[in-house]
């Protein structure tokens, strides 16, 4: 960092340049050319040039073959596109959620170069049986890694609950029943793990990383993401970064309080026992029980049973749809975003409870006259918060690519 007052080093210019010039290759919606960069940071070409050429000779970045178009024969030699080199360099992403684990390795270039994805139901589990499992499981992923000559990165790993800090402890993760968990501390114990001790994040709040980077077509995009599986979680995205909060427990919104008198109420008016939550209505085992179906039964069991018109089925999404719509409401109201992403098992469900949301937020969001409140569905694909932790590590490289330009020398 540099210090207020004093001169920068020249080299700590470079190290910065460095940085810039890699973060708009990566960033790209397309081939950026060497004249593209120095229009957008204002460097000279010349300097542009010398950077791209070591990043290049680092594996980082590679030139694509020139369009040959009319214009060009025209003017002369066209401009040279350049884009993020693949395989080369990984950043790997893991996650353990209620009913599946896994491990996703992607590249500077977006591209999934491998993956293993366990199904098993893992309510009121031990943490230290999971996590031993996560660990062979990363060991075998880096191992392929390691055989085709990709460097990593580093690791990242989701989880559905409060995370303090990204070395944690885990402090809470109710549907897996875990509580004050040193994760990291236990993924290290394994050898494969601990070259690579894992940042720690909420899934919601990676998934919700993916899903900014794949939207980053329409720039950086502001929006309130719900991610849902047997829980849900969320998070607020600004200007395409994630707004984590204080402690970075910012999302919760599958403990928002929907009804506080649902089971009973004081003579006085205040509350009794009685709590439910937005997951007591819209999560994935709540609209299973609701619909007369096993809540373990895979998710696809309630979308055929709503598409053959099963009334029940479609009671308890319509119902779970209107109460995802309230609390929605609530958020747009007090952040202020014009978009609504449904993620998770909730892309799956989409066309079942996207008329309840979008009713609850033109209802209730006192600005929707106006302003209309968007609903669209998830871009980033199956397992998003896979993706998110290796982006997230990958963007380790990007902010410092000296050490990646000094290896690969």
């Amino acid at each position: 960092m540099r210090t207020a007052g004093r001169a920068a080093r020249q080299e700590s210019l470079r190290e910065h340049n460095l940085s810039l010039t890699l973060q708009k290759v990566v960033d790209a919606v397309r081939p950026v050319s060497r004249a593209d960069i120095s229009a957008a940071t204002g460097l000279a070409r010349a300097t542009v040039s010398g950077l791209v050429d070591q990043l290049i000779d680092a594996s980082l970045v590679i030139e694509l073959a020139a369009p040959v178009t009319r214009e060009a024969r025209r003017v002369g030699r066209p401009a040279v596109p350049l884009a993020p080199a693949r395989g080369t360099v990984a950043g790997v992403g893991m996650e353990v959620n209620v009913d599946y684990l896994g491990v996703r390795a992607v590249d500077l270039a977006g591209r999934v170069l491998t993956e293993v994805v366990e199904i098993d139901d893992f309510r009121n589990s031990r943490p230290e049986a999971v996590l031993d499992r996560l660990a062979r499981t990363a060991g075998r992923v880096l191992a392929n890694l390691s055989a085709d000559g990709v460097r990593v990165a580093g690791t990242a790993l989701a989880l559905p609950g409060l995370v303090d800090r990204v070395t944690g402890p885990l402090r809470y993760a109710p549907n897996l029943g875990w509580r004050d968990v040193d994760v990291v501390g236990l993924l290290t114990t394994h050898p494969v793990l601990a070259g690579f001790p894992p940042s720690l994040a909420n899934e919601a709040n990676l998934a919700a990383l993916a899903e900014a980077v794949a939207r980053r077509d329409g720039g950086r995009a502001s929006f309130v993401y719900v991610s849902g599986e047997v829980g849900i979680g969320g998070a607020i995205v600004l200007d395409g970064e994630i707004f984590a909060g204080r402690h970075g427990w910012s999302g919760e919104i599958g403990h928002t309080v929907v009804d506080a008198f649902s089971t009973s109420e004081a003579d006085d008016g205040t509350a009794g026992a009685g709590r439910r939550t937005l997951e007591d209505y819209a999560g994935q085992d709540a609209l299973m029980r609701r619909a007369g179906l096993d809540p373990t039964a895979p998710l696809s069991d309630l979308v055929h049973a709503a598409e053959a018109g099963d009334p029940a089925a479609l009671e308890s999404l319509r119902r779970g749809g209107t109460a995802l719509g309230v609390v929605l409401a609530n958020i747009v109201n007090v952040v202020d975003i014009g978009m609504v992403v449904l993620g998770g098992r909730f892309s799956e469900i989409y066309p079942f409870v996207r008329d309840a949301v979008e009713e609850q937020l033109e209802r209730c969001v006192i600005f929707a006259p106006w302003s209309p409140v968007e609903v669209q569905v998830a871009r980033a694909g199956e397992y998003p918060a896979m993706t998110g932790g290796a982006i997230a590590e990958l963007r380790t490289v990007v902010a410092d690519p000296v050490a990646w330009v000094a290896d690969g020398a």
